[in-house]
Parts: C-alpha cells; sequence; structure tokens
C-alpha cells in the first residue's frame, strides 16, 4: 500500500470516521426500526367502554371514538400512526442511504476511481461542457442502477414480505451468516467480487462511447466495487424492509447512491478541487477493517433473533455482551497500532483524529462492562437480549415485591410459560393466553394489560428497558393489572385441532405467532409492535390502544386511565 500522506491523514481521517459513525448511529434501533410516536391511536372494529377516566375527558373520549372508521375485512393491515409517520420514515431511510453511500465512496475500491474517472471524461470530451454533460450523466446512471435494485427488491417480495422477512428466522440466520462473511472479507481473510466475465462484458460496453457507453462505466463501477459496496447495500435494504414501506428499498437505494453519484459531476464541475483530495494510501484499508469489525458486531444481534425465536437458549445476554466487548477492544487496539492485518501500511506515530476516535471505542467497552453482571445499558436495550436470559445479576431482588394475590387464582398452570422464560420480566406476573387472562381478570377484579411483543422486536425492548423499569410503572403493571404478552413472531406450531384459516388475510393460522398476530390484525387493524390494549374481563376495551410511548410520565398517565375506567364499569356490574 502507498505510505500515507500526512499532511492530509488529520483532515482525511477526521472526516472519514465521522461518516463511519454517522452511518453506525443510523442504524440504531431508532433508526433500524420507526419509533411510533407517542400519541394514542385510533382503531378500527374495537368498541371503547364510554366513560370518563381523570386522564381523558368526555370529550375527548368522544372525539377519538369519532375517529374510529370501519375498515373492509381483507384490508391490508395498516402500521399504528402510518399516515402521520410515513413522509418521516421515507426521509429517515433517504438519509441512511446517503451516509451509507459516502461510507462506500471512501472504501479503497471506489475512492481511487474518483479522480481517475473524472480525468477520463475531462480529457475524453475535449471541452468543459462535455465533460460536465457526460459526469453528470454518468451520475445519473449510477442513480438508475442503485435505484433500480431496490425497485426489483420491492416487486420480487412486495413491502409486506418484506416486512415479514425482517423477522424471520431463516432470513435472520442467512444475514448473520452473509455479515460474517463480508466482515471477514473486510478484514482481509479474502476478497468477494462478481464473476469477472460480467465485468469484462460491461467494460467493453464501456467502450461503445455515447450515452450507452457512459450507461455501462456506471455499471462497471457497480459490479468491480461489490466487495466494498455489497455489505453497505445488504445493510441498508434490511433495514429498509423492516420499516414495511413499498418505497423504502428503492428510496434507500436513491440516497446511497446520490452519494456516491454526486462527486464524480462535482469535481468534473471543478477539476481543480480534484487536488485538494487526499491521496490514495493506507487511511483507506484503515476505513475497511473499521467497517469489518462494525459489520461482526450487527451480525451478533441476527444471530441473537433466531436464538430467541426457535428457542436454543445457549445465545444468552452476558454472551452476547462479551463478544460485544472483544470486538470492540479488538477494535481500539487496532486504531492505536497493537493490532495490524496484512494489507495495512506502518503506523508510524498515532494522530490525534484517531486517537480520539479510539478513546471512543474504548469508552464504548467500559461502558457495557458493567451489563455482564446486569447492568441495564438502556443505551443498547433494541440490540441486546432480553434481560431474562442473564444467568447472573449482581443485588438481583427479583425487581421488586412479586404480584400479589396470584396464589389465590383458580389456574395453576399457565399455558405456554415453559415457551417464554426467557422473555420474563423481574418482579411481574405474566400471562400468554388470552382466555386465561380474562379468567384471571375476573377472579382479581383487574383490567388486562395486553402487550403485543416479539422476540425481535427492538422498540420492545427499547420500552421494557427504559419505561417498564421506572418504579411507578413497575408497580402499576405489578399491582393494578393482569400483563397479558402475546408474541407475535413465536414459531411454536399450535395443535391441529387449533388450527384455523383466519377470516382476516384468507391465511393458515398455524403457530402461536400467527394466532396472536391474527388477534392483533383483525381486532386493532394494527400489525406494529410493541402495541398496549386495556381491556376488561369480557374483552371490551376500555382507552384507546397506543404503541410504543418513551415518556415514562405519558405511559403512567395511560395505564392510570385504564385502571380509573376498569374500576369505573366495574362499579356498574
Amino acid at each position: 500500500m502507498v505510505s500515507v500522506q500526512h499532511r492530509y491523514f488529520h483532515k482525511s481521517f477526521t472526516a472519514v470516521l465521522l461518516v463511519i459513525l454517522l452511518f453506525i448511529c443510523g442504524h440504531q434501533p431508532a433508526v433500524a426500526a420507526t419509533l411510533q410516536t407517542a400519541d394514542t391511536v385510533s382503531t378500527s372494529g374495537v368498541d371503547f367502554t364510554p366513560i370518563t377516566t381523570p386522564a381523558d375527558s368526555i370529550a375527548e373520549a368522544k372525539k377519538k371514538a369519532a375517529q374510529v372508521t370501519a375498515a373492509p375485512a381483507k384490508a391490508t393491515v395498516q402500521k399504528a400512526k402510518a399516515a402521520e409517520e410515513k413522509p418521516k420514515t421515507l426521509w429517515q431511510i433517504f438519509l441512511e442511504g446517503f451516509l451509507g453511500g459516502f461510507a462506500a465512496l471512501i472504501m479503497p475500491c471506489i475512492y481511487p476511481m474518483l479522480p481517475l474517472t473524472v480525468s477520463f471524461f475531462t480529457k475524453k470530451a475535449g471541452s468543459r461542457s462535455k465533460a460536465v454533460f457526460q459526469s453528470v450523466l454518468y451520475g445519473v446512471s449510477i442513480i438508475v442502477i442503485y435505484v433500480a435494485l431496490g425497485l426489483i427488491i420491492t416487486l420480487l417480495f412486495g413491502s409486506d414480505a418484506l416486512n415479514s422477512l425482517a423477522t424471520n428466522g431463516i432470513f435472520n440466520l442467512f444475514f448473520f451468516l452473509l455479515l460474517v462473511v463480508f466482515g471477514a472479507s473486510f478484514l482481509g481473510a479474502f476478497e468477494i467480487t462478481l464473476p469477472s466475465s460480467l465485468g469484462n462484458k460491461l467494460d467493453q460496453n464501456a467502450d461503445k462511447g455515447g450515452f450507452a457507453g457512459i450507461f455501462f462505466m456506471a455499471a462497471t463501477l457497480a459490479v468491480v466495487s461489490f466487495s466494498c459496496t455489497g455489505p453497505i447495500i445488504g445493510t441498508l435494504l434490511v433495514d429498509a424492509a423492516a420499516k414495511g414501506e413499498r418505497l423504502a428499498p428503492a428510496l434507500g437505494m436513491f440516497g446511497f447512491s446520490f452519494a456516491l453519484a454526486l462527486p464524480f459531476t462535482l469535481f468534473a464541475l471543478f477539476p481543480s478541487l480534484l487536488k485538494s483530495l487526499p491521496k490514495s494510501g493506507g487511511w483507506l484499508n484503515t476505513v475497511k477493517v473499521f467497517l469489518g469489525f462494525v459489520e461482526l458486531a450487527f451480525a451478533l444481534k441476527f444471530l441473537s433473533n433466531v436464538d430467541l425465536a426457535y428457542h436454543w437458549n445457549w445465545f444468552d445476554r452476558e454472551i452476547f455482551l462479551a463478544l460485544w466487548i472483544a470486538i470492540g477492544l479488538m477494535l481500539g487496539l487496532y486504531l492505536i497500532g497493537k493490532i495490524k492485518f496484512s494489507h495495512d501500511s506502518e503506523l508510524e506515530h498515532l494522530t490525534v483524529p484517531r486517537t480520539f476516535i479510539a478513546i471512543i471505542v474504548f469508552a464504548f467497552v467500559v461502558y457495557m462492562i458493567p451489563g455482564m453482571w446486569g447492568a441495564p445499558l438502556k443505551t443498547l436495550s433494541g440490540f441486546l437480549p432480553p434481560m431474562a436470559t442473564q444467568d447472573f445479576v449482581l443485588n438481583n431482588d427479583g425487581g421488586s415485591a412479586p404480584a400479589a394475590a396470584t396464589q389465590n387464582v383458580s389456574i395453576k398452570n399457565k399455558k405456554y410459560e415453559d415457551l417464554f422464560v426467557r422473555g420474563k420480566h423481574q418482579g411481574l406476573n405474566e400471562w400468554y393466553d388470552y382466555e386465561q387472562a380474562l379468567q384471571i381478570s375476573k377472579e382479581l377484579h383487574k383490567p388486562v394489560l395486553i402487550d403485543f411483543t416479539g422476540w425481535n422486536c427492538a422498540n420492545c425492548r427499547k420500552m421494557e428497558l427504559e419505561v417498564w423499569s421506572d418504579t411507578e410503572v413497575h408497580k402499576r403493571l405489578r399491582d393494578e393489572f393482569v400483563l397479558l404478552e402475546l408474541y407475535v413472531d413465536e414459531k411454536t406450531p399450535l395443535p391441529a385441532a387449533e388450527q384455523y384459516v383466519s377470516s382476516f388475510s384468507g391465511k393458515k393460522v398455524v403457530s402461536i405467532g400467527n394466532k396472536n398476530s391474527d388477534y392483533e390484525a383483525s381486532k386493532f387493524n394494527v400489525n406494529s409492535q410493541p402495541y398496549y390494549v386495556i381491556v376488561n374481563s369480557n374483552g371490551d376495551v376500555l382507552v384507546p390502544p397506543q404503541g410504543a410511548n418513551y415518556n415514562v410520565a405519558e405511559y403512567l398517565k395511560y395505564l392510570d386511565s385504564g385502571i380509573a375506567a376498569f374500576k369505573l364499569s366495574d362499579s356498574k356490574k
């Protein structure tokens, strides 16, 4: 590798790693799965008990009830507040793609091609105007190619299927293996390339000249740079698919390709700026190795999803954290030059920007270490396996006192309890069957809080660690409610006698997760998680349901409104 030009290294390395960090932050759970708003949502086909509560005035209750509209029996399931969140979600996907495109631009497969390609246009065109036109056409061709990829993904699978794939166990296992392979490639184990015959064919067509030639030049760039862009594109597509938006994959690819194409056009307009570019050198491989470690860390999340969904019960929370700590330590040691890979240049001295990035990495590692003994690590709540998978929790007091009066109920054996041991919450008394929960509600004279959740639901883990852990919220859930946990992605098959064809979707319901998901969709016209519904012992909805709400005070208000509504309705019986 060419030695680093130190006079450029400070500013280039700062820009490189800032872009990478932004790209990584873009895949946090708050972005990887779009957060639901704190507003309560209107539902279809649900009759609310018309009562006044301390939390909701009569006028507000009537206003919300008036918003309830009937939906066709087989209408497409809509996410809570989808109409309001859709523009923000798509912009967020575009921004992720845009940052991903800049991360790809500074990879070793693409960055050295930037001055070569621009110089090719400026010399071959003969005039500046023609060079600018050809560069613009080249950039547009890059955008067309990648957007077409996003559209093809949507057309092949459809938005609903993409959303299902994002929580599918086999798909998560496949993506885990894919990211491990890409991560190993980034670390220098091998090069992943598309067939050379494809690149050669495209390169031959690029020599034809004209519009077609420029288009094939762009296609050649996409093919030869696949070893660098493949992992970034794959991550973007999966993240976009998880949103369930029809245009999400295409828009993500538009942001990616726009960032990739923009520099080619800008440098064609202002060729003198090429002189200010940092020279190619060892820092490009540093970026690649950095992303290799990041890919390996992300891969573990997909493996955790499979472990939870299929009850393998071996990838616990502390194992996950131990692997992340090890990856973080190795990354930090690499940044300060204590670890070298085969393609790395000699690190003569440690630059200030590189030092700052290393400090951030080591600080992150130190932050994770207490999690090995049960610290909640709320910042990582969407990534980590549930706390119930932790084998050892320091100063574990069970979360608080156990739920009261549970020993006086007639049902001694909870249905499905053995399946959800790894999802239990400390100090709470969860139920997992709808009919049993209603029976317990009658006996204890408490409302039922239905929690539509999932093993692979990042926002559910975030709610549990950031909101349910609050002392007052935990006390309400423990003492005032019968907590019903309905997992929509549980793979365990239902007994043959309990399987049925849904009158809502027309599909056969064969698993516990299918049954819970069908109930949520057919009753509330919603398929997002978490989703909270408060009902009485007859199954009547007491107050408008709501999705994720990370404001503790507002969530307490929601719980208190349900408690007040139940007491008022119970007193009228």
